[in-house]
């Protein structure tokens, strides 16, 4: 448990993130939390590198609506200072805090105090000995190894609730890791892809990790480590955790046809004013956005809600059911005003409201019209196979 989270067994997998605020500065790094919880963060980690910052913890940690982490480096009196602080969890790198009598203090104190601890093992900050034992480079053995010493000194004053992290900016490093990790210890996993970078790249590679390994059923706990805002951070992991059904979606789940040369609108753009207009709303539907009527309805069928472009209008529709149609600029206000009906209303009270009848035969006239005006092999695929076949033959 950290604070009122439970992190392994069959807990929900947890989505962390952490502040960067000067933790002293007690105002600014509550407005990051705040933001952070709203976002969908279960966790939150705070530095706290000097005797300033242990003291706006004292002060952070009761108002915080989330538990929060101390992270601490190299000074392991700075642990024991946000312990005094409340706080509901540590982070201790193996990499920087060497002395054993330090490490054991550190453990001993929260057995007492019940308060667990992550091993924060991280590719960049071995310690030296381990570095020297493997050839000079960081390797997944070496980063395993580094959390099982660490557990071997915490064994021997009897410490045990313990989370593991064997994080690397190196993406296939860090996958072989965990899978190393999972196959010797049964204690909770915490997956990153540390320093992974700005967006667009480091959300690519976090989740390129995260999510291999969350789908091997490794993994208890997740933090997207981005060069950006940290409210984006707990927005992947939230969003990651919703696409993959190991959390329950608490926003719009917006899916859209690539486009193609049958488009009756700019899909982007309308799929972009869609994305905008639910904002934050805690809409948990899947709402799709398709550029014609042709194909739409069928390859989104068992999205909750959708519309599918036609003749200077748009054809909505519900679980694949035609229901209205609305015009063009009015696209994605009948998506939010559909969207807003279903979640107070439910399904079939949805279609009970429409007229079934008049919005499929309008969907298929505006179907029937656009295969007429541009044919059913909209991109010419036939015509360049026959002209293939005659060179080959």
């Amino acid at each position: 448990m950290v604070g009122d989270v439970a992190v392994g067994g069959a807990a929900p997998v947890s989505v962390q993130s952490m502040t960067t605020t000067k933790t002293a500065d007690v105002d600014g790094t509550l407005a990051q939390i705040y933001a952070l919880a709203a976002a969908g963060c279960d966790i939150v980690r705070c530095t706290c590198n000097e005797l300033e910052a242990a003291e706006g913890l004292a002060q952070i940690v009761p108002r915080s609506p989330v538990p929060i982490v101390a992270d601490i480096h190299h000074q392991y009196r700075m642990a024991l200072a946000a312990l005094e602080a409340g706080v509901q969890c540590l982070r201790l790198n193996p990499g920087n805090i060497r002395k054993p009598e330090h490490i054991k203090a550190v453990a001993a104190e929260c057995r007492d105090r019940g308060v667990p601890i992550r091993i924060g093992v991280n590719g960049g900050s071995l310690d030296e000995r381990l570095y020297e034992k493997y050839g000079g480079r960081v390797t997944p053995e070496a980063m395993v190894e580094s959390a099982q010493m660490e557990l071997a000194y915490f064994a021997e004053v009897g410490f045990e609730d313990v989370k593991i992290s064997v994080k690397a900016s190196n993406v296939p490093l860090m996958i072989e890791a965990y899978r190393q990790l999972a196959e010797v210890t049964d204690h909770p996993l915490h997956l990153g892809v540390t320093e992974a970078g700005p967006l667009p790249g480091g959300l690519l590679k976090a989740t390129a990790g995260i999510a291999t390994l969350l789908a091997e059923g490794i993994g208890d706990t997740i933090r997207y480590s981005l060069t950006a805002d940290p409210v984006e951070e707990a927005k992947a992991g939230r969003q990651l955790l919703e696409a993959m059904g190991l959390r329950e979606r608490k926003s719009i789940d917006l899916i859209a046809c690539p486009s193609c040369g049958r488009a009756e609108v700019d899909v982007i753009a309308i799929a972009q004013q869609a994305q905008a207009a639910f904002g934050e709303r805690e809409i948990p539907l899947q709402v799709a956005v398709m550029g014609c009527v042709v194909n739409g309805p069928g390859e989104a069928r068992d999205a909750d809600l959708g519309i599918a472009a036609g003749a200077k209008r748009g054809h909505l529709f519900v679980r694949g059911t035609n229901v209205a149609v609305v015009p063009e600029d009015g696209m994605v206000d009948a998506l939010v005003d559909w969207a807003e009906f279903i979640m107070e209303h439910g399904i079939e009270r949805a279609l009970e409201r429409s007229d079934i009848h008049a919005a499929k035969s309008a969907a298929e006239a505006d179907r029937g019209a656009l295969f007429e005006r541009k044919g059913a092999d909209v991109n010419a695929s036939g015509q360049r196979i026959e002209t293939i076949r005659k060179l080959g033959g």
